[in-house]
């Protein structure tokens, strides 16, 4: 069971976010707020918040400075942008903000139930198909320099397999079932990309091999 805050200022989305997460984690405990000061005033008082569901543009959150505000008030709570928002470039800026996630109003609700599930995992959620997407633009819009060739090199293609399903998404659990190989060798894999791209976490990671094609570098 989890305790959960949506915080949106539509009643109607607000009660399908809730219905999502009544049906994919039954028990939780669900809180409710409709603008950005008393989703802060909530927070103080429900330190224990499992994960905060965050809508950019409800009343007092001015775009990411609403995130910020809640990053530095609860800076141990995940916060997840669930958005209509569909621009690569802002959800590159909410990751870069501190978001650990970013899911669209209208994703399909299996997909959102999932989402949900992996970030409360500790994994980090990306839509991939937007990440994926405007590829002649992504230079533009990463927040770190692309990886460097040299850097990509150093990998091993098992930690290519594993980086190209991390694009895609998937958590660990994901990806040592579509590889064949044990969780545990999976969280080694993606502890050597870190290092090996010089990155200091999972979505930085994902964010600089967004339009990288690995079929090039797995056919070598």
């Amino acid at each position: 069971m989890y305790k959960i805050l949506i915080a949106d200022d539509h009643p109607l989305f607000r009660e399908a976010i809730h219905n999502v997460v009544s049906d994919g984690f039954p028990g939780s405990t669900i809180l409710e707020t409709a603008d950005l000061d008393t989703t802060l005033a909530l927070t103080r008082e429900h330190e224990n918040l499992d994960l905060i569901l965050l809508d950019l543009n409800m009343p007092g959150m001015h775009g990411l400075n609403g995130l910020i505000s809640l990053r530095n008030e609860a800076p141990t709570i995940p916060v997840v942008i669930v958005s209509a928002e569909q621009d690569k470039q802002v959800v590159l800026q909410a990751i870069t903000c501190g978001a650990v996630g970013f899911i669209t109003k209208s994703s399909p609700r299996p997909q959102m139930i999932e989402a949900i599930e992996q970030i409360l995992n500790g994994n980090v959620y990306l839509p991939s198909d937007i990440i994926r997407t405007q590829q002649s633009t992504t230079r533009h819009n990463l927040p770190e320099s692309i990886i460097a060739t040299q850097q990509l090199q150093a990998l091993t293609r098992k930690q290519l397999m594993v980086l190209e399903r991390m694009t895609r998404g998937e958590s660990n659990k994901q990806i040592a079932y579509n590889l064949h190989i044990a969780e545990t060798t999976v969280k080694a894999h993606v502890s050597a990309i870190l290092r090996k791209l010089n990155v200091h976490n999972r979505v930085q990671a994902i964010l600089s091999a967004s339009d990288i094609d690995f079929n090039t570098y797995l056919r070598r």
